[in-house]
């Protein structure tokens, strides 16, 4: 049996997606198409530089949209529910680092919106598994490659 894997993101990361295919299906992939006839016009193509690169490029474009009709297709929608008493995706939450006492605030996003960086945490990352469906006041322990790491969650909003 083939399975399909579904890509968790928010309705607005969703509508980015399918703008962005619209854009390289229609716009980019006519400007490739054009660089490849200019390219053609040079002569000889054994020994043209820039045939290869527009060939090279309409490959990697070729490859963005699959990648993108992929993620689209395979899409689900995650509906940000209402504020509750437990983490969910769409929940900001404050922890606590039981550890270096220090306090950080997350969002829990799905795969396709997750930036550690910023502080968007994937709800399939090991964090973000931790933190799901847990409660204010409770303690997580998330089994890193630095050990086990220990968190208290001080606010879900």
């Amino acid at each position: 049996m083939f399975y399909e894997a579904k890509f968790k993101m928010s309705e607005e990361r969703f509508r980015e997606l399918k703008d962005e295919l619209v854009f390289l299906q229609t716009v980019r992939e006519k400007e490739v198409a054009q660089q490849i006839k200019e390219a053609r016009s040079f002569g000889d193509l054994t020994e043209n530089s820039e045939y290869d690169e527009a060939k090279t490029e309409q490959g990697k474009l070729y490859s963005k949209i699959a990648e993108i009709k992929n993620l689209v297709e395979n899409a689900e929608i995650v509906k940000v529910t209402e504020k509750t008493d437990s983490v969910s995706i769409g929940s900001r939450v404050t922890v606590l680092d039981l550890e270096l006492g220090e306090e950080d605030v997350y969002e829990i996003v799905g795969s396709q919106e997750a930036d550690p960086i910023l502080g968007r945490i994937s709800d399939d990352s090991p964090f973000g598994k931790g933190l799901m469906e847990r409660k204010k006041g409770d303690t997580i322990e998330i089994d890193a490659p630095a050990g086990i790491l220990k968190f208290k969650i001080l606010n879900i909003d």
